[in-house]
């Protein structure tokens, strides 16, 4: 079990590449003659042309050609050139898999002391052997770029992961965890792995704390323009933030040898299948921008939306978040936001604070409205302009109902409010004016007289 696991990772490792310059320290030889591939050559041989005798910069065939120096080598060259050129790429990776077959049978009839270096040579040819299989998948996928057969590249690949598979498959345990440790000290290897690591690891802490500064510096300037609101600011700066990380992302990732195409295009299928799947949520997304560019409220106002009345809090992208006077916080999608009723109680500097109070059938009207003008008058919250508006409203069943309209600052409302009825009601008893309870007045007349 443990010895298949490693052989697992092993041909990982060995299918794998690892951006960076290096070297073998040990040459590897390229065979004279090219090995016969039929299908492979197959268009080579319909245009006549003999893949030994097409003339290849000789940069493309040495394997101490650093990758990223390959693939712009690969970039001029036509797809005949490229055709002999994997040919001859397979034919270098054959033969390094003969010389790890011979060492292999080597390796398994040796005993006592010799063994150990026959190990540690396999080791130094499979790891050299992971790196021209690197550079021969580069080639194909040149190769592919520039219009072969589906079938020609998954022919060769199929090689590669073939002769890959069954040397690691005949390999003794000790030999697949020399194999590993050599991959783990290679330049092109675990040393490339953790250097590429350590970069991608500083590029995001440094890209993070760039987003957040752009941020900060979009959201003071949009500071200065007061027709955007405060929700929408928070909005754009947002966005800008993410926009930023996303571009620098695809920067790093690019850097560390990620290609970037391949990315932009599984991020445009997977949009599409997450637009499918989230109609609500864009719709909640649309009407959040709505909300943000039409202003209905902004921060910290004090709003009533579909009964339920609040400060509001944030407006992100899905919802808009409420804070209500017993402290609750209540998120509300910006959908059922923006199509129901919206009450802005802050959006004037002032407001009316109106008040009924209800006195006795036999009470002074006159003095009520007296007491109720001067209770508002000596209110130091109330405003003289505009005037208070006290008058009589209703004669109820059982009361005269009276309005007490009181002027006040939007903030102060609530201050006003409660200051107000404790006070009318001391200033009520005090002029000997009587709040009734509900009463009905119920007659009994005898039948039988």
């Amino acid at each position: 079990m443990i010895r298949a696991c490693l052989a697992g990772a092993l041909c990982l490792l060995a299918a794998s590449g690892v951006l960076g310059a290096s070297v073998l320290n040990h040459s590897t030889a390229t065979p004279a003659a090219t090995p016969t591939a039929p299908r492979s050559a197959s268009l080579l041989g319909e245009a006549g042309v003999d893949a030994a005798a097409v003339q290849l910069p000789p940069e493309t065939l040495n394997p101490a050609t650093d990758r990223a120096e390959l693939e712009i080598r690969l970039v001029p060259l036509t797809r005949p050139e490229l055709e002999a050129l994997a040919l001859r790429w397979q034919a270098i990776v054959k033969h390094k898999s003969e010389e790890i077959v011979a060492a292999q049978i080597t390796v398994a009839r040796s005993t006592g002391v010799g063994i150990e270096q026959e190990r540690k040579r396999l080791a130094r040819l499979t790891d050299e052997r992971r790196i021209l299989v690197d550079r021969f998948l580069r080639v194909l996928n040149g190769l592919e770029a520039k219009g072969a057969a589906e079938e020609v590249i998954s022919e060769y690949r199929a090689y590669v992961d073939a002769v890959i598979d069954k040397t690691i498959e005949v390999s003794d345990l000790r030999t697949t965890l020399a194999a590993i440790g050599a991959w783990l000290t290679s330049a092109e290897g675990g040393v490339a792995l953790a250097t590429k690591a350590l970069i991608a690891l500083f590029s995001l802490y440094g890209l993070v704390l760039f987003a957040r500064l752009v941020r900060r510096l979009v959201k003071r300037h949009l500071r200065k323009l007061p027709a955007i609101s405060s929700l929408l600011q928070t909005f754009l700066a947002g966005l800008v933030y993410w926009v930023v990380l996303a571009a620098g992302l695809v920067v790093v990732l690019s850097l560390l040898g990620v290609k970037g195409t391949p990315l932009l295009a599984l991020f445009g299928g997977a949009s599409v299948i997450i637009g499918l799947a989230l109609q609500d949520t864009l719709g909640n997304f649309v009407k959040g921008l709505m909300i943000m560019i039409n202003r209905p409220f902004d921060e910290g106002d004090y709003v009533d939306i579909g009964g339920i009345v609040g400060t509001i809090r944030s407006v992100n992208i899905v919802a808009t978040t409420i804070t209500t006077f017993d402290n609750r916080v209540v998120v509300i999608p910006n959908q059922q936001v923006w199509e129901g009723v919206v009450t802005n109680l802050t959006a004037q500097d002032t407001r009316r604070v109106d008040l009924v109070f209800s006195i006795g059938y036999h009470d002074d009207i006159q003095l009520a409205m007296q007491v109720l003008g001067e209770a508002v008058a000596e209110h130091p919250l109330t405003l003289e302009e505009p005037a208070p508006t006290i008058a009589v409203t209703a004669l109820a069943d059982s009361a005269i109902q009276i309005l007490c309209g009181a002027w006040t600052r939007s903030d102060d409302y609530w201050s006003v409010y409660r200051g107000l009825l404790a006070d009318v009601k001391a200033r009520f008893d005090a002029a000997g004016i009587t709040i009734p309870y509900p009463q009905r007045d119920v007659h009994v007349r005898n039948a039988g007289g």
